[in-house]
């Protein structure tokens, strides 16, 4: 769940605490993916345009894959690497995600009829991705599972640089949010003995409430990676 424009906030009054992000980063021990970041980014854009076609199912995959690829490629965890997808929400946050997702499918049902009446070309309904197809339990996130479960098992059988760390995928079927899930997850490490305190931790996600769920942790080394957002 984000904080409206509480990154910004921070950036502003604490410009320090960012850094760009350099070719030669520091060593990390453990990478977290809060992967709804992901997959929205892969799948659509921000912008309500009913006149965009949206790409094929298979172009949305590869290009979660090639993102997968490319964040392990850059930070190249040593111990573990943890995706993680929102599983099934608390109530009060199913309220909030269900006034969220009608807005979100009216306003594109708006969008398209002004396109109509302006003349403009309109796509079919069925070549326009809903975003709320993005929801636990959907048939989509089921093939998304399955793809990205494919995908993480063929990584580990033929890549060298994913063998060198664990891998650990919580899908759409798991309850909480991915960054809870992290959280939790960070926690029991913690318990388990053996553990060094002086591990770093590298999240990704665009969520601002990442921030604090990072500070929640007490872990000194923790780094949080996001995209530049204008």
């Amino acid at each position: 769940m984000g904080v409206p424009k509480f990154f910004r906030w921070v950036a502003e009054r604490c410009p320090t605490v960012i850094t760009p992000f350099r070719d030669s980063p520091p060593p990390v021990d453990n990478l977290y993916l809060d992967m709804n970041g992901i997959i929205h980014n892969c799948t659509h854009t921000n912008d309500v345009d009913a006149t965009q076609k949206s790409p094929t199912e298979k172009a949305m995959m590869e290009a979660m894959f090639a993102y997968l690829e490319k964040l392990f490629n850059v930070i190249q965890p040593r111990k573990y690497f943890f995706l993680a997808v929102d599983g099934v929400a608390p109530r009060a946050k199913m309220n909030q995600q269900r006034q969220r997702r009608y807005r979100s499918g009216y306003e594109l049902m708006v969008a398209r009829q002004e396109a109509i009446a302006q003349g403009e070309e309109v796509p079919d309904e069925k070549d326009v991705f809903d975003s709320n197809c993005i929801t636990p339990g959907t048939n989509f996130m089921v093939r998304v599972s399955e793809q990205f479960q494919y995908f993480i098992t063929m990584k580990i059988a033929t890549d060298p640089a994913w063998q060198n760390c664990q891998v650990v995928y919580s899908g759409h079927d798991n309850p909480g949010e991915g960054e809870h899930k992290i959280v939790d997850f960070i926690r029991r490490r913690k318990m388990q003995p053996g553990y060094s305190p002086n591990e770093t931790h590298c999240m990704y996600g665009l969520d601002a409430d990442l921030v604090m769920l990072s500070l929640a942790t007490h872990e000194p080394h923790f780094l949080l990676l996001r995209e530049v957002v204008t």
